[in-house]
Parts: structure tokens; sequence; C-alpha cells
């Protein structure tokens, strides 16, 4: 695995957004970006977004073979500056558009109350490139960084409103541990360790 820095952001940004261009299924990625023309570009915007927030709070990994991407953040780390201020506005701005901005508002603040107190790693995105999807590259990167939080104890924290990845990282040993439905849809959160 490799360790990603800021000359990483393109090709993590275009693994990510080859992973979900053609997926429109109700997931997180569709909920936050604006479903219209530019979708495609204002994806790449989220994507970057993710990156940034990554880089300020925990890491990017990439496979050996860059066609796979995992962005963790720590949440011992996270916390709101200047910087993640602007990051936000041009989220909310050229991103999420404005009609749609208090319903992710409202998801974030549910999504931050259902987090645990505790410190934990918080992986927000992984992606594979679709010319590489089945052939297990996501699959040992997650098991690569995931391994030593295990060994520490330090919990895993993911969210997801998709059964497809409910049963994924269920292959991983994630747990579901709350599964809320107060905003129309189910949201689960689940937990390693």
């Amino acid at each position: 695995m490799i360790e990603a820095n800021r000359q990483h952001k393109d090709l993590t940004v275009d693994i990510l957004v080859s992973a979900f261009e053609d997926d429109e299924a109700d997931n997180s990625i569709n909920f936050i970006v604006k479903q219209d023309a530019r979708r495609i570009e204002r994806m790449r915007i989220l994507m970057g977004y993710l990156f940034e927030k990554a880089l300020l709070f925990g890491k990017v990994f990439l496979s050996e073979n860059k066609k796979a991407c995992l962005l963790v953040i720590f949440s011992e780390k996270e916390r709101t500056t200047l910087k993640t201020i602007a990051l936000d506005i041009e989220l909310a701005l050229k991103c999420i558009g404005l009609k749609n901005i208090f319903r992710v508002l409202k998801r974030q603040r549910l999504m931050k109350q259902s987090y645990p107190k505790e410190n934990h790693i918080r992986p927000i995105i992984m992606g594979v490139s679709k010319d590489y999807f089945g052939r297990g590259s996501a699959a040992k990167l997650v098991l690569q960084v995931l391994h030593p939080y295990n060994e520490k104890k330090l919990p895993v924290i993911i969210d997801t409103v998709s059964d497809k990845n409910v049963k994924l990282y269920r292959k991983f040993g994630f747990k579901i541990k709350h599964k809320d439905e107060s905003l129309g849809y189910p949201i689960y959160f689940m937990r390693l360790n």
C-alpha cells in the first residue's frame, strides 16, 4: 500500500469518480452531489473535498497498483478551522447546491451524533477504478490499512445507506451497531472492534 500525499490528489479523485460515476443507486455520493448535467464535475469537487479532509485529519491510502484508494479520518484530529470552513463553503456552492444544503446538513448532524465519543477511525470513502472492479484491489487495501488498528483495538466506524455495502463491510468483520431511519431512508452505523 502507498500512503498518498498532495501529489496523488488527481489520481485519487480520478479513482473515486471512476468508482461512482455510473452508480445511480441511493448512496451517500448521490445524496450529496446535485443531480444535474454537471454531475461528474460536481462529483470531482466532492472527491477533492474528501481528499483534502483526509489529508488534514487522517490519511489517504492507494493500492500498490494505484487502482484503489481508501480515505480515513482520525476523530481526535478532526476540528473546524478556517481551511475547513472554506472547503465546506466551496462544497456547498459548487457541489451540493443551495436547494439541497439543509438536507445534507441534517444528515451530517445525525451522523455526528451517532459516532462514538471515544477516539476512532472513520473510513470516509473507498473506491476502485471501474476497470478493476472485482479484482481484489480494494479488499486487499482495506485489510492492509485496518489491520494495525485491529491490533490497537481502536474502533473503526463506517456509515452507509447501501445494503450492498453492509454485506461488503460484514465480510471485513464490521457489525451493525445502529440503524437510523429518521431521514426517511436507512443509515447503517457499523463498527469494527
